[in-house]
């Protein structure tokens, strides 16, 4: 993926953009999911995904990963989005970008987990998966409806 802007903001794909520090510390102290991760354990996943990092001025402000085996299967994780930035369509941005880039990559099946933000992941197409309250999927081999 190219690097995209919009409002002032960066969207990159280049691993090396992203704040590691700043990225440990939102999921190790802020985001549910990933209390008390290591910055070992961050630096781990860095390494084995794909990441989408939104920048403001050089700084890290929101960020997202995908596991990806790149042909057939994508799960999209740790989507975070800076409180200061929030508000501004960053996570809808990104999650739009990375469905984007896997589906041109012919994936078709892109899975992801959450509690509370459903409303979110619908926007860029998502669906529950069905009997289960917190994955859903964006299905491209799925008849429509």
């Amino acid at each position: 993926m190219q690097d995209r802007e919009r409002d002032g903001y960066l969207l990159t794909t280049d691993p090396g953009r992203v704040d590691v520090d700043r990225l440990h510390r939102w999921l190790s102290q802020d985001a549910y999911w990933a209390l008390d991760r290591t910055r070992e354990v961050v630096l781990l996943t860095l390494q084995g995904s794909r990441s989408y990092a939104v920048l403001r001025d050089g700084e890290l402000v929101a960020f997202a990963r995908v596991v990806t085996d790149g042909a057939t299967f994508a799960w999209v994780c740790d989507v975070y989005v800076d409180p200061a930035h929030r508000g501004h369509g960053l996570a809808t941005w990104v999650v739009d970008s990375l469905a984007e880039d896997l589906t041109r990559d012919g994936v078709q099946r892109i899975v992801l987990m959450t509690r509370e933000a459903h409303a979110l992941y619908r926007r860029s197409g998502f669906v529950p998966v069905e009997g289960s309250a917190r994955w859903m999927q964006l299905d491209r081999d799925a008849p429509p409806g």
